[in-house]
């Protein structure tokens, strides 16, 4: 592709970098992708990275659509101008900054610090990297008014990213999110961003943090006797080169449990993953070297959490003694069932208490908070709508846990996101406690679909990356909402939820009712037997997700085998029958 074929728009857009007040560096990058890499060149500068209602997330490199210096200054710049506004009374106003472990992450993270204390907010920056849930805690622990993660999650390598925290230690939503964006859109030139950073309203934090956040970790505990009795529970831990590294550990040992093996080679900080090909604890491979390792010394449990420590995926052993991985929504059905049985043991369920899911989220938690009448919130996709529930409810109702199916739980409310660091406490505390009554947590998985029914999830995602990509998941889900299925795997379509629409169409009865949720590009399918099909674009990678939801009977513990099967089996004649095989 010559330069003279370039979108003239493009061409434009780089020569405001290469004319203006941006580094050398970055000028020869850009000089480069014109004469040697126009396609690069078109990627990194067709539009502008979005500072979403979720922050940034995008591959490090040079251009308005990427991880850089530049974009990271604009964004922080329109947060500060923002957060300027929005606590005029406030002598001194300060944030939390803190990051995992990706590549350039102490970089963004100093970048960010210096535009905040430009801007006369006073920063506290941690020392090292740390998991998120810790800087939600830090938040209100400190009295802060923001806080900001540097974190991709478990994105590749290549990427990087920027989550902003209001003052309850949750992301932001409305109004906050999008009069940030707002903000953040009115910073058109580099030149309106203050870099000189004020270094003496910058504070290092650390060791004092990790200290109150783990004790209030241990407060959460529901069995410590039980803990004691089985202290020699064996579990290999793996922070997939993340910030669990440290914070799992110590909440492990602070429960209680003796025998917590890491994994050496991925305990190395690393934004590279040299390990896995995807730092993704729902991926199996992420968990492969946990697997082995757990195999080798005979553990009982194995646990992987993804660089920014808010999501944990668990192998335990099944039937024939081998390790079976769990997926997001078996976690924190058997979390959930462990708290709800635990909550009304000790006398604290008295009608006001509640728990929250994702829309995308396994029924199944509904099934088990209607038994103990407990209170359900069904919320958008993100845990900033579980937080937002919480905040709404507090003093009113106690929360007593909420998850989505993604790997992400939390238990308590001293943190307002998902939190791996106590999820994978209170998993080893589950496990202990099914350990005294002759259990492991396969056999405590099969107890619960015997009460409940077998409820079986899982998902594809359809991946489509750069500008094309993007053009094709909206043209799919166009056509999703504008020629929805009549029937899927033969079996009627006899509702459809359009988070978009924000309307419920029963079409059984030809009815139509408002959802009182956000406006969201979420589609759900219901169909005649029962299944559930859910579609949503990613909000912060390049594809399109699909969630695939059954249900049936199980009549008795030996037929396990027998309904998984049937049940994968109509899954992947959903899947055939959506033509996305």
């Amino acid at each position: 592709m010559e330069k003279k074929n370039i979108d003239t728009e493009i061409l434009n857009k780089a020569n405001i970098w290469l004319n203006g007040n941006y580094d050398q560096e970055s000028k020869a990058a850009i000089q480069h992708m014109i004469s040697n890499d126009p396609q690069e060149l078109i990627e990194s500068f067709y539009r502008d990275l979005e500072f979403g209602t979720g922050g940034l997330r995008g591959i490090m490199g040079v251009g308005t659509n990427r991880m850089n210096k530049y974009t990271v200054g604009m964004a922080t710049q329109g947060l500060a101008n923002y957060t300027l506004k929005m606590f005029p009374e406030l002598d001194q106003i300060s944030a939390v900054i803190a990051y995992d472990c990706r590549n350039n992450n102490t970089y963004f993270a100093q970048i960010t610090a210096d535009v905040l204390t430009a801007n006369g907010i006073k920063v506290y920056l941690f020392d090292e990297l740390k998991p998120t849930p810790e800087l939600s805690f830090a938040i209100r622990e400190l009295k802060a008014q923001i806080g900001i993660m540097i974190t991709a999650s478990h994105n590749p390598k290549e990427y990087n990213g920027y989550k902003v925290y209001w003052n309850d230690g949750a992301q932001l939503i409305n109004p906050h999110d999008v009069n940030v964006v707002a903000e953040a859109q009115k910073i058109t030139d580099i030149d309106d961003v203050n870099f000189k950073g004020n270094r003496s309203l910058q504070t290092s934090i650390g060791e004092e943090i990790d200290k109150k956040y783990i004790a209030a970790v241990k407060a959460l505990s529901l069995s410590p006797e039980i803990v004691k009795k089985h202290q020699d529970l064996k579990i290999v831990y793996t922070p997939i080169h993340g910030t669990g590294v440290k914070l799992v550990p110590m909440a492990l040992k602070a429960f209680g449990f003796k025998h917590v093996y890491n994994v050496a080679a991925q305990d190395v900080v690393s934004g590279n993953f040299e390990t896995v090909k995807s730092p993704n604890p729902e991926e199996p491979a992420a968990l492969k070297m946990a697997i082995d390792k757990a195999l080798e010394i005979g553990a009982d449990l194995v646990m992987a959490t993804d660089p920014d420590s808010d999501r944990v995926g668990i192998a335990v052993r099944d039937d024939k003694n081998e390790f079976a991985l769990l997926n997001g929504n078996q976690t924190a059905a058997l979390l959930t069932h462990y708290l709800f049985i635990k909550w009304k043991e000790k006398g604290l369920l008295d009608g006001n208490q509640f728990m929250v899911k994702t829309i995308v989220t396994s029924e199944l938690l509904i099934d088990m908070a209607n038994k103990y009448k407990i209170d359900t919130y069904d919320v958008l996709t993100g845990f900033k709508f579980i937080a937002d529930i919480i905040r709404q409810l507090e003093g009113k109702k106690k929360f007593i846990g909420g998850g989505e199916e993604s790997y992400g739980f939390l238990v308590g409310d001293f943190v307002r996101d998902k939190d791996a660091v106590s999820a994978c406490a209170m998993v080893a505390e589950t496990a202990a406690w099914a350990a005294e009554q002759g259990l492991r947590l396969w056999d405590l998985l099969k107890q619960i679909y015997l009460e409940y029914g077998f409820y079986y999830e899982t998902l594809i995602s359809v991946v489509k990356k750069g500008k094309a990509g993007a053009e094709a998941i909206q043209a799919m889900m166009l056509d999703y909402r504008n020629n929805p299925p009549k029937s899927i795997n033969n079996s009627d379509v006899i509702a459809i939820k359009d988070y978009q629409k924000q309307v419920y169409f029963d079409l059984k009865n030809n009815k139509e009712s408002k959802i009182d949720l956000p406006k969201s590009n979420v589609l759900q399918f219901f169909t005649a037997d029962g299944s559930k099909i859910s579609v949503r674009p990613s909000g912060t990678e390049p594809k399109i997700k699909f969630y695939f939801g059954v249900k049936t009977t199980l009549e008795k513990v030996e037929d396990f085998d027998r309904v998984h099967t049937q049940l994968k089996e109509r899954i992947e004649k959903i899947i055939e029958s959506m033509q996305l095989r």
